[in-house]
């Protein structure tokens, strides 16, 4: 028996709020992606797993799931969930399994157990999905008026991975696909649509589908409870440049039009320097300059982001993750406000972690010193790192960049 699976990962997941789309979101130190994946790949009977994704989401699916990165290519999706599987499906065409499970990224919960049973059932079945029996009152409404009151006794709620034999919903997804027809929420209704019997076996309570700012809140403390008293690391980070001739700056990623730039041998974010050797300080790793030394011309010019994605690189790659991250910026001019919230989400977007992680602000100093002169922009910054309590994040784990 050769089993396949296809992890669908390229919805944008709105209903979770601001910030990145909530697969590459973190829990805990590492991203929902991740997560979900680790299940299917040490599960012993899945053979392959086919990840689809966004075609704007290739940096956020390197960084974060790097090793999985390095050694498997995503398909990219389409602008459906359907149209993302059925690009799945094609994708293991060429080697085709005998049976595929089709699962969502969202619900990173899931248990070897539940895979153990779903796979147990295949070549007795021509389908079968795990769902969960509705235990509250269900009612109809229409404009806020309850209509009537549904019998629950067959009504069920269906979760992933849907498990299917390979041609079989190949083929249903492709006669769908041909006919224009309506759009189906899961793969199991593509089935029921081509004629497909589809059985169930009693699904996982946990295995819960990450939608709403409130699920992400709800995930955080099952971790937290599961993994109680993490390590927390504190950081701060400085920086200074001067201007030069220009004509924008670069703060925090973002370019400002102005009539000067800023001096120095890479992109002179000043703002992303200080945050990264906050983290780099709370790592007690030394700072940029040993990372990255202002003496090698591969980082001449280059852009600054490349410096914090490092730094955050590090933290995961040490079980942590960045708790919070503020930032102050320090000039006369430009007027950085305008800018601000732009600079937050470019920050997020870098580090992979949730918008309201991530504060930016400014000052002056009122007209006295180099800044209060016009003739450079300071920053510091400050950054939370946080760590599982049997973790040590203070071991020797650079990765070579240096």
């Amino acid at each position: 028996m050769r089993v396949a699976a296809v992890i669908v990962a390229a919805g944008r997941g709105h209903r979770a709020g601001e910030g990145l789309p909530k697969q590459y979101r973190l829990l805990g130190s590492r991203s929902v992606l991740a997560r979900t994946l680790d299940v299917f790949a040490e599960h012993a009977r899945i053979d392959r797993c086919v990840v689809v994704i966004n075609p704007c989401d290739e940096a956020l699916f390197r960084q974060a799931v790097p090793n999985w990165a390095s050694r498997e290519t995503p398909v990219h999706g389409g602008e459906t969930r359907q149209q993302s599987v059925l690009m799945g499906l094609a994708a293991l065409r060429e080697s085709p399994p005998e049976f595929v499970l089709i699962h969502d990224a969202a619900r990173p919960f899931l248990t070897p157990d539940l895979l153990d049973r779903l796979i147990g059932t295949l070549g007795e079945k021509d389908a079968v999905i795990p769902a969960q029996p509705i235990s509250e009152t269900i009612k109809r409404v229409r404009s806020d008026r309850i209509c009537d009151t549904i019998d629950r006794t067959e009504l069920w709620a269906a979760q992933t991975p849907q498990a299917f034999k390979f041609q079989d919903i190949l083929a249903a997804h492709e006669k769908a696909a041909s006919s224009h027809s309506e759009q189906f929420t899961d793969d199991a209704s593509v089935a029921e649509w081509a004629g497909i019997a589809v059985d169930i076996i009693v699904g996982d309570p946990g295995n819960k589908k990450l939608t709403t700012a409130e699920d992400f809140q709800e995930a955080e403390a099952k971790l937290t409870r599961s993994h109680p008293d993490p390590k927390f690391r504190i950081g701060t980070g400085f920086d200074v440049h001067a201007f030069d001739s220009g004509d924008a700056v670069i703060l925090c990623g973002v370019s400002i039009p102005f009539e000067r730039s800023l001096k120095g041998h890479s992109d002179a974010d000043v703002a992303m320097h200080a945050a990264t050797d906050a983290i780099y300080g709370a790592l007690a790793d030394g700072d940029i300059g040993t990372h990255f030394p202002p003496t090698d011309d591969r980082w001449k010019g280059v852009s600054s982001d490349v410096f914090l994605s490092h730094a955050c690189g590090l933290v995961r790659g040490r079980g942590g993750r960045v708790g919070n991250l503020d930032i102050t910026v320090i000039c006369e001019v430009p007027q950085i406000s305008p800018h601000t919230a732009r600079m937050r989400e470019r920050l997020s977007e870098i580090m992979g972690v949730s918008l309201d992680r991530v504060s930016v602000k400014a000052t002056t100093t009122e007209r006295l010193g180099f800044t209060g002169r016009s003739e450079g922009i300071a920053a510091q910054a400050s950054v939370t790192l946080e760590f599982p309590v049997n973790c040590e994040p203070d071991r020797n784990n650079r990765n070579g960049n240096a």
